[in-house]
């Protein structure tokens, strides 16, 4: 809940080369720039980092540094590029994919690989100030109108909140349908943290193949490398394999994981990479909002990404997830609404969202 909140609507043309405090509220602030590319920029800062966003690209989280470390996937993408081709502009924190198909398009699929959202242009966008139940934060926000004639209309209206004395983001997104009749939905949170060697993988859920299934068809932008199907193959039996991510492991080009999240006793899934110093990556969403969970790793020379993606369906595209009954359905004017947090956590916190993840997996046991 929202105690007070004040906002401050932002215009592209304000927007300069040099780095400028657009607010200061205590020990938060916010300040835009540009890109040498062109594409606007928003900093928000607490005390313990910063984050970077593109308020007018799909209200993208291009970067996040805590802990004097870069969260982000390491990438080709040196900064973002004002495009609208996923694969043109793909190396950020966060990623909007939807709302009217995701995932990877078929040979018979029509949709753009993640569909619409990713680097769609805003309209609309706004810092916003306030408190809440967690204390002060500072945030942004805006709306992208969606309109094809004989086709979808809806609203995307995504937030993200930094409260002061945290390393974690609250980020909420609301796609309204704006049609008469109803309108098929997929919505994905493309979250892509910088793996590291020895990382270790943990989360809510039971690690065997009823709970975690790797995908075994690929997109057709993928080549693999000797030794990938084996792979592959092996994480089908066995995917507790991946939990430790080693540097000799064949993540090259990727590997995707279905994963069946299991909740807490507050309704909240957890899923982290635990570093060797102790500190972790994570992201914590509600399975009964998104009922889905992507893994996505990526090592190569060129890409280092680990993804933790909470989704209303799988990846396979618009299609195949039909077929498999996965398209969430709004009906006329009716509201899609979820909420996910993620960020860094100190090794103190670890060791809390560990006794959370065993609490979920132990009342789970129970309840078989």
């Amino acid at each position: 809940m929202t105690l007070t909140e004040t906002i401050i609507s932002l215009d592209p043309s304000a927007f300069r080369d040099g780095e400028r405090v657009l607010v200061q509220h205590g020990r938060l602030a916010a300040s835009g720039f540009l890109f040498s590319s062109g594409v606007c920029g928003v900093r928000l800062k607490n005390e313990l980092g910063n984050v970077i966003l593109l308020p007018f690209q799909g209200q993208q989280v291009w970067s996040a540094e805590f802990g004097g470390r870069n969260l982000a996937m390491r990438s080709l993408f040196t900064e973002p590029r004002p495009v609208h081709e996923f694969l043109e502009n793909f190396g950020g924190l966060l990623l909007h994919c939807g709302a009217t198909a995701m995932g990877s398009p078929s040979k018979e699929d029509t949709h753009p690989l993640h569909g619409e959202l990713p680097n769609a242009p805003y309209s609309t966008a706004f810092l916003a100030i306030g408190e809440d139940e967690r204390g002060e934060y500072i945030g942004l926000g805006g709306e992208y109108v969606h309109i094809v004639a004989f086709g979808s209309c809806y609203s995307a209206r995504p937030s993200l909140r930094l409260h002061g004395g945290s390393s974690l983001l609250a980020m909420s997104m609301t796609i309204s349908n704006l049609r008469n009749s109803p309108m098929e939905l997929m919505y994905l949170a493309h979250i892509n943290f910088r793996p590291v060697d020895d990382g270790r993988l943990v989360y809510s859920a039971p690690c065997d193949p009823e709970h975690i299934h790797v995908r075994s068809s690929l997109p057709g932008f993928i080549q693999p490398r000797a030794g990938y199907l084996e792979f592959i193959e092996e994480l089908k039996h066995h995917p507790e394999k991946h939990n430790v991510l080693r540097a000799e492991l064949i993540f090259d080009p990727e590997v995707v994981f279905g994963i069946r999240y299991l909740a807490d006793a507050q309704g909240w899934a957890h899923c982290m990479q635990v570093h060797p110093d102790g500190s972790a990556d994570y992201v914590r969403h509600r399975p009964d909002q998104l009922d889905h969970g992507i893994r996505w790793i990526s090592r190569t020379a060129d890409q280092d990404a680990l993804g933790f993606e909470p989704a209303t369906a799988e990846v396979e595209g618009y299609l195949a997830e039909k077929r498999k009954g996965n398209i969430k359905v709004l009906p006329p004017k009716g509201q899609f609404h979820c909420n996910v947090e993620f960020g860094a956590l100190s090794p103190r916190e670890v060791k809390d969202v560990e006794a959370r993840i065993e609490e979920a997996l132990s009342r789970s046991t129970r309840s078989a």
